[in-house]
């Protein structure tokens, strides 16, 4: 399995994207097609924290006026289901691995999988 989730209209995964070859890859587009439960449970297997896949910089928080430190676990699997802006992107997932997130760390091991220095 390789897979990444991701929003077309965000400009930072347009750019990571756009530095891989993701020939073979399944190009998951997250708000016409939401992460399911399953594959959310499979993400969490990989990375042991919902926490870890919550993107802190969603509108949606401010929104619902969401209180981030106050959440536990289950209330973060709840929300990443709810909606696709708390998901951390992008995502990329293969049977072994997961790359959550743009942050510079995550972005550079990407290249490191993929072969490029």
């Amino acid at each position: 399995m390789k897979k990444v989730f991701h929003l077309n209209t965000c400009d930072t995964c347009r750019k990571i994207l756009a530095q891989f070859d993701l020939t073979g890859w399944e190009l998951r587009e997250i708000k016409k097609e939401p992460i399911t439960e399953k594959e959310l449970a499979e993400m969490y297997k990989k990375t042991k924290s919902y926490e870890a896949l919550f993107s802190k910089k969603s509108t949606q928080i401010k929104l619902r006026g969401l209180d981030v430190k106050s959440l536990k676990e289950e209330d973060f699997k709840n929300l990443l289901l709810d909606h696709y802006t708390f998901l951390k992107r992008p995502v990329f997932i293969t049977d072994k691995e997961i790359f959550v997130g743009n942050d510079k760390n995550n972005v550079d091991h990407l290249k490191k999988f993929f072969g490029i220095d």
